[in-house]
């Protein structure tokens, strides 16, 4: 018979899964419009902040749109239709309303399937109908990237 001198093994922990929210890895500080401002505004601040779009919010910090570097652009096209080349209006004449947003406790596994799926660069985070973040194909990416194998 063959005796053990290493005593009582504890047993090993089991790893813990990582948490896999948006909410972990959603970006919260954000570049917000609002509906009455101008368009020319607008992208005077995607120029200087190196950015193609942000989310629109009314006075109470609800989602009520998105304005992109295409929603200038086709006011562009317009003033080259009507030979002038301006950027009237407000984002409120110009911005997306058909807004497709997600919630901090989506998984970030399922959120890649939605971007590869709407084929759309970021998705707005809202919880209790106030937006509270954004979350980006890159930040997925920096989730996926800092993962233990053993944990997904």
């Amino acid at each position: 018979m063959v005796k053990s001198y290493r005593g009582v093994q504890a047993a090993k922990p089991a790893p813990t899964a990582q948490r896999v929210t948006v909410g972990d890895y959603m970006t919260s500080k954000l570049i917000t419009f609002k509906p009455d401002q101008q368009m020319d505004e607008v992208i005077e601040t995607l120029l200087k902040h190196r950015i193609s779009g942000g989310p629109v919010v009314n006075e109470d910090g609800e989602l009520i749109g998105v304005i992109s570097e295409g929603d200038c652009m086709k006011e562009v096209v317009r003033g080259k239709y009507n030979n002038m080349p301006s950027l009237s209006g407000t984002v409120g004449e110009h911005m997306s309303t058909n807004v497709i947003f997600i919630s901090p406790e989506a998984n970030i596994f399922d959120t890649a399937k939605m971007f590869l799926d709407k084929r759309i660069r970021r998705f707005p985070v809202v919880n209790a109908g106030k937006l509270v973040g954004q979350i980006s194909q890159k930040d997925i990416m920096r989730a996926v990237h800092g993962m233990q194998s053993s944990t997904w």
